[in-house]
């Protein structure tokens, strides 16, 4: 539900914020805690699209400081596309972990970490299957969550969120770090989004 709720938020803007993949949908990896509380801090954010990108994330508000997982979170969106996003929608996906006071690019591991994605729609009709109703609050206010997204505006108002438990991988954890993702198709860049916060876990 937590990568379920940034895809969606961020594809329905525009610009697949989501693709700032810090957890898995199902599962994780062997050996984990399940009764961890997971704590997210610091978020913020920053739109690193080129000029003439034609996605583009406007705002994103997101509270409280620390998210607590599970719990409780409120955010808010805007955005918008000059062109149809419609599949294939590549993703590429950077995630760094601060180390000793460098940024360490943290590999691709059971699709989570610095990933490619052929194509983000794909990813949203997994999450979501074809035909089912977006999940809320996107279904309240008629914003999309599959492919394509039509060129316009989109804005999501302040809205509350419950954020289930989510399985870390081991690796994933108390660190500070920061992700990138790209958003394109047919070889063009269509937008970019970055994420910075940290992660501790109890």
């Amino acid at each position: 539900m937590g990568r379920l709720f940034v895809l969606t938020v961020g594809v329905a803007v525009g610009v697949a914020v989501g693709l700032v993949v810090l957890t898995p949908v199902n599962g994780g990896s062997a050996g984990e805690n399940k009764d961890r509380r997971i704590q997210l801090l610091g978020f913020g954010w920053k739109d690193c699209g080129q000029p003439g990108d034609p996605a583009v994330l406007g705002a994103l508000t997101v509270s409280p400081d620390p998210i607590r997982i599970p719990g409780s979170l409120t955010a808010s969106a805007s955005g918008a596309t000059a062109v149809d996003l419609s599949a294939p929608l590549s993703l590429n996906v950077t995630l760094e972990k601060e180390v000793l006071g460098f940024w360490v690019t943290v590999p691709c591991l059971d699709q989570l970490g610095s990933c490619h994605y052929q194509d983000a729609c794909d990813v949203l009709n997994q999450l979501i299957p074809a035909g089912q109703d977006c999940p809320e609050p996107l279904h309240t206010y008629g914003l999309p969550c599959h492919c394509p997204f039509k060129t316009g505006s989109y804005f999501l108002p302040r809205a509350d969120f419950y954020v289930p438990h989510i399985d870390l991988p081991h690796w994933l954890t108390n660190g500070d770090y920061r992700a990138q993702g790209v958003l394109g198709a047919r070889g063009r860049e269509l937008g970019c989004v970055s994420v910075s916060l940290s992660v501790h876990a109890d």
